[in-house]
């Protein structure tokens, strides 16, 4: 498969083929569905904790004689029938991470990029570079190109004048080459590419087959 290299302008400056496998039929999508699943699952806290009456502060007074009183026995106010008392099954403090393990994490990633290329949603411009930490700079760089609403940026390295520039776009995220993820690429309508940043990315997922 080909990309076109185009300047902010959306003018085409150059056309080359992917350095990877494009993925061309079913093969990678559970990858896909198990790579976002253990993402999703790893941005949970799991700090969640109900005490059990072991841990319930109270005094170790029977709330009642044994015997008499015509009402079941009782040894404990920090028992669950009572209010304030522990919970019985309660939420603990839990992990909830998934392992994945790379080759997986590749395969799902490759498989996400290949899609997102064979639908025409991935825009790769020759270079990116604002002078200028302002909104509206980056704002009107990126007009032409119109991804602004939705969109992905992906550039070679953290740049702080782009980061502050597009901190306050909405529906905008700004990631690097090495940080882009499956859960990422699914994320948005539209994912711009700055070259040197799809050349990172191409490193990443490794040659053609038999190249």
């Amino acid at each position: 498969m080909n990309i076109q290299i185009s300047d902010l302008q959306g003018n085409k400056l150059s056309e080359r083929a992917v350095t990877f496998d494009v993925i061309e039929n079913a093969r990678g999508t559970q990858a896909v569905k198990d790579t976002v699943v253990a993402h999703l699952a790893a941005r949970r806290q799991g700090t969640r904790s109900a005490k059990t009456a072991g841990e319930v502060v109270g005094t170790n007074k029977k709330p009642w004689r044994q015997k008499g009183t015509g009402r079941a026995r009782a040894g404990s106010f920090q028992s669950p029938l009572f209010v304030g008392g522990g919970v019985v099954f309660g939420p603990r403090p839990h992990d909830f991470s998934i392992k994945i393990n790379n080759k997986v994490k590749k395969l799902a990633l490759r498989k996400a990029i290949s899609e997102r290329l064979k639908s025409g949603d991935i825009v790769i411009v020759s270079e990116l570079k604002l002078e200028t930490p302002k909104t509206k700079a980056f704002i009107k760089a990126f007009e032409p190109l119109k991804v602004l609403g939705g969109s992905l940026l992906i550039v070679a390295g953290p740049d702080k004048n782009l980061r502050l520039a597009s901190g306050n776009v909405p529906d905008l995220k700004v990631t690097t080459g090495e940080d882009l993820n499956t859960y990422l690429v699914l994320w948005p309508d539209k994912i711009v590419f700055t070259e040197d940043a799809f050349k990172k990315l191409e490193a990443r997922l490794g040659v053609k087959e038999g190249a």
